[in-house]
């Protein structure tokens, strides 16, 4: 029950970002800078998890909060003027990404789509398979930091 309490609050939330007045540049980067940084640190969670103790509950809703970040529309908030530094916002995308859309699509679904395994197979429980899949998500958003993020 509380995973569907999860997904229709997470629904309701974009459903309501849809039909909000367009955000400022500057929020889009806050907004999110904010939604990877709350990524990677489940994806720490469960980096930990796999290093020291596993906890398989914790394990499935550290991934499912990454699958639900990674099919939130975040390149929503990409818009225009996003692209540089705002003030004292600052952004670590690379004018490449604005770009070279194609290429963008393409790493996004492809960590996606890894995103979204990664929650599948740590529903079951095995390790290996965790392990296996937590790399393959982590490369899959290495990819696009190596293109399209600086340092």
């Amino acid at each position: 029950m509380g995973k569907k309490v999860f997904l229709g609050a997470l629904a309701a939330v974009f459903l309501n970002t849809a039909y909000a007045a367009p955000l400022k540049p500057e929020d889009q980067i806050r907004f999110r800078k904010a939604g990877y940084s709350f990524m990677a640190w489940n994806m720490g969670r469960i980096k930990s998890n796999l290093e020291s103790g596993y906890n398989k509950d914790e394990v499935v809703k550290s991934a499912a909060a990454v699958a639900a970040v990674s099919n939130s529309g975040l390149i929503a908030l990409f818009g225009p003027g996003t692209e540089h530094d705002i003030g004292e916002t600052k952004t670590r995308v690379k004018a490449e990404f604005f770009q070279q859309q194609d290429k963008v699509k393409e790493l996004a679904t492809a960590f996606n789509k890894e995103a979204n395994e990664l929650a599948r197979v740590v529903t079951v429980g095995d390790v290996g398979a965790v392990k296996a899949q937590f790399g393959k998500t982590g490369e899959a958003c290495k990819s696009c930091h190596d293109k399209f993020r600086t340092d």
